[in-house]
């Protein structure tokens, strides 16, 4: 081999090891202080003994169940000190609308990190008529980032997409016991209603619903991009691949904990302190 053939080879190299470094490595401190906002699903909710109650140990985010190896679990890996204070602010039910309050009390706790998974609830409604529009949802984003941004500007702020609902749908309507369930709890009517019809009506209702999912996670990517501390995270959960056994058969809805650890994996590949 020629030398110039010899400089291209070494070139090439070091970039692929570059490439690889973690970016923890690269000079990024790893937080000693993080906080989660979000919905019930960043409060695990329905994962823990007690039936229909939150269960925040299982959180992708800030859980302490090693079962799950939550960001939390992970960062404390990474910490030289192996301590991180972990604030999970999430409130089962929030909708976009609630995060501004969520990111206020953030500010209080001084977090380096926070993590945001907002919206199912906005496209999960009673009905296909009281989703949030997305100028409302941007809005209400703009608003949530403003906050956290001037209260603490340093803080890393990872936003996570919006889970596919429609998936969900796809892997449980044609299970009686699901569609039981969603129907006799009005679980996610929006796109649940007559989970097993083939109506055109309630074809397109799914469709127009999907749409509305797509167009929210869009607003948060944009978004996102117009703040430095901001992360997106590519839709890795509205991308991931989340199976039968992801979701809790108690209410046919919301991750189990195999499902809290799937969300955590994901996050974490292509999140701010992964590799």
């Amino acid at each position: 081999m020629n030398r110039i053939g010899r400089h291209s080879l070494t070139l090439a190299l070091a970039l692929a090891v570059a490439l690889l470094v973690p970016a923890h490595a690269e000079g990024i401190s790893i937080p000693q202080v993080m906080v989660a906002t979000g919905d019930s699903i960043t409060r695990a909710y329905n994962d823990g003994w007690l039936p229909y109650t939150d269960y925040p140990a299982a959180s992708w985010s800030t859980g302490s169940d090693t079962r799950v190896q939550s960001h939390r679990l992970r960062l404390q890996a990474l910490s030289p000190s192996g301590k991180l204070t972990a604030f999970n602010d999430a409130r089962s039910g929030a909708k976009m609308a609630q995060l501004k309050a969520q990111m206020i009390t953030a500010v209080s706790q001084k977090p380096q990190y926070v993590t945001v998974l907002m919206g199912a609830n906005d496209v999960c409604t009673s009905s296909e008529a009281t989703m949030t529009t997305v100028a409302n949802f941007t809005a209400q984003f703009v608003t949530a980032m403003d906050t956290i941004t001037t209260g603490a500007p340093n803080a890393v702020v990872y936003v996570v997409s919006i889970p596919d609902i429609y998936h969900l749908w796809e892997i449980y309507h044609d299970s009686f016991v699901a569609r039981t369930v969603w129907n006799t709890f009005d679980v996610c009517q929006s796109m649940l209603a007559n989970p097993g019809s083939t109506a055109q009506a309630d074809v397109d209702r799914r469709g127009r619903v999907s749409a509305r999912n797509a167009a929210l996670n869009q607003a948060l990517e944009s978004v996102c991009a117009a703040y430095r501390q901001c992360v997106w995270d590519g839709y890795s959960v509205f991308n991931a691949d989340f199976t039968r056994s992801d979701v809790t058969t108690r209410d046919y809805f919301h991750p189990s904990i195999a499902g809290q650890a799937k969300l955590a994996a994901v996050t974490w590949a292509i999140g701010p302190y992964g590799p």
